[in-house]
């Protein structure tokens, strides 16, 4: 397992530098909404109107409740204290989570230095609000999620203007040459989405992927015997982008898909397994539009979220909801960001999702039969080694999926089991029990040290070129198995 040291491992830096970060910024909105927005009844979660005084005061005193504890909880992981038992809070996997606890407490591994990575990050702080009669139901990185998401506004318009422009070629998009090609550009836009809004560190990478959403247009209008010419104009954007995507199974996936012929009474389903809210939920439902609505495989997409927040920017089932409000909504967005002719396509982008969303193209894993009992696993404090044992309801349902795309950094270590394994581990290893259970798409940035899949040598030359290339960003894997 990653261990929180050594010093130089990004789970030590993340301790010291990111969680306090997070805590500290998480403090300080608690604070404002006591001193500022709970007075002035503005926030729509927290707002005192229609409450009485006294149940006013009990709002202030367990935020400032809630505010001691995550102090403390800072306090503790900094001095390398031991972590806390869950309480007793009416949420799910108490007792595990405490099982799991005490194992690492037997063998000496349950301080915050040494204590397996992926645990720590598990749900004491969801407790906080849990115990409590005005917050339980309070998503503290919600302002957070949304602030970053408007600031995404120019890029949204602009992939609605491109499937605006597509859905007006529909026609014409029954070369297999050009779907590959979209597949692809749909792939890496999921990859990089984040990075491209959020990290300084991967200018190169934004600014190639940039051009993307002018290549998909020009690519719509293409007649099958440009598409050759197309490809060579693009080959020196596709080098760069290879040489970033080091595990590329684009190509695998496709002829996946493309086996999945269509027949009468079949349908075809997709399941993603979300990770960041935002922009990268945008994205997701992008790509899952493309899938039903462009290419003749998929019937339904099931969107897999986290019933709470894992750390941060993790979908919840009201995140999902609460993007398609936004993106309906005319004053979500700075009106400056945009044109009355994309505003429009946006409209007509996300009220197709709302309908499909009527009509259960598009379903959210909760809203399913025995579907809250089934998203509990993607916060439990396991490896997804365990889901045929430990959740068999959500294993043999994603067994009958035609393609599982699992997104994201937290859920690519999940499924390696957050291991520190050799670079060159074949990810059908790292998966353990789980490889071969369902067809799997692994679409995943670097922002950690667990990497498998890559060649020795490509490795030890990343190395020397960029040593921190597992954790900042600029790389990327799309891995099918």
């Amino acid at each position: 397992m990653l261990l929180l040291l050594p010093d130089p491992s990004f789970a030590h830096e993340t301790l010291v530098i990111h969680w306090p970060t997070i805590i500290a910024d998480l403090v300080d909105h608690i604070h404002q909404l006591i001193d500022g927005t709970l007075a002035a009844g503005s926030d729509d979660t927290l707002a005192s109107g229609g409450l009485g005084e006294a149940a006013a005061d009990l709002k202030i005193n367990e935020g400032e409740e809630i505010i001691s504890k995550v102090i403390r909880l800072k306090h503790r992981m900094e001095s390398d204290q031991e972590l806390e038992k869950i309480p007793e809070d009416g949420e799910f996997y108490v007792d595990e989570y405490n099982s799991e606890l005490e194992k690492l407490a037997r063998i000496g591994k349950n301080t915050w230095f040494v204590v397996p990575w992926l645990f720590t990050e598990y749900r004491l702080i969801r407790s906080y609000f849990k115990q409590t009669t005005y917050w339980a139901d309070f998503d503290p990185f919600r302002t957070k999620k949304e602030e970053t998401f408007r600031n995404s506004a120019t890029a949204v318009y602009q992939i609605a203007t491109m499937m605006h422009d597509m859905d007006s070629e529909k026609d014409s998009l029954v070369d297999p040459a050009k779907l590959l090609v979209l597949f692809k550009e749909m792939v890496q836009m999921c990859l990089w989405c984040v990075a491209i809004l959020t990290s300084s560190r991967v200018v190169a990478v934004a600014s190639m992927f940039r051009g993307n959403a002018t290549d998909l247009s020009f690519l719509i209008h293409l007649a099958p015997c440009d598409i050759e010419q197309f490809q060579e104009v693009g080959r020196d954007a596709q080098r760069v982008r290879k040489e970033y995507i080091l595990k590329d199974d684009q190509e695998s996936a496709w002829e996946h898909i493309e086996s999945l012929q269509p027949r009468a009474g079949l349908v075809a389903r997709c399941d993603i397994v979300l990770d960041n809210a935002g922009f990268e939920l945008f994205t997701d439902l992008v790509f899952a539009d493309f899938l039903v609505t462009h290419t003749p495989y998929f019937s339904t997409v099931v969107f897999h979220p986290k019933l709470f927040p894992w750390f941060v920017s993790d979908v919840t089932p009201a995140d999902f909801y609460r993007t398609i409000q936004s993106l309906s909504s005319p004053t979500f967005f700075n009106k400056t960001a945009t044109t009355t002719e994309s505003a429009r396509h946006l409209k007509e982008m996300v009220e197709r999702w709302e309908r499909y969303l009527r009509e259960g193209v598009f379903c959210l894993s909760t809203a399913l039969e025995g579907g809250q009992k089934k998203t509990q696993f993607w916060t439990g404090p396991w490896p997804y080694w365990y889901m045929e044992d430990k959740a068999n309801e959500l294993w043999r349902s994603l067994s009958e999926s035609s393609l599982v795309i699992i997104k994201g950094d937290l859920n690519y270590r999940k499924l390696t089991g957050d291991v520190k394994w050799p670079v060159s581990t074949p990810f059908a290893t790292a998966l353990g029990p789980l490889a071969g259970s369902f067809p799997l798409l692994s679409l995943r940035t670097n922002k950690s040290d667990v990497v498998v899949g890559v060649p020795q040598d490509a490795a030890d030359r990343l190395d020397k070129q960029d040593k921190r290339w597992k954790v900042n960003g600029k790389y990327a894997a799309s891995v099918l198995l």
